[in-house]
């Protein structure tokens, strides 16, 4: 565990056991947001190839524009 872990663990010690209930709660949906995050994301590699490479056939088909935020 990390230095900066282990303070603010201690720290939330301190804290009424609904408050750190309420920590724990947000700390673990983080943990679990990340999990599918990753899963998400290393599932959609082969998606994201092919959009890239269709990208690449398009500006190399000159059927793409430079893009100019002035117009977004």
């Amino acid at each position: 565990m990390t230095e900066l872990l282990e303070k603010a663990i201690a720290r939330l010690k301190t804290l009424p056991p609904s408050e750190q209930d309420a920590i724990a709660t947000i700390i673990l949906e983080e943990l679990e947001d990340e999990i599918r995050w990753d899963a998400t994301f290393a599932g959609s590699q082969d998606i994201l190839a092919q959009l890239a490479a269709e990208a690449m056939a398009e500006y190399r088909a000159g059927k793409t524009q430079e893009l100019d935020p002035e117009t977004l």
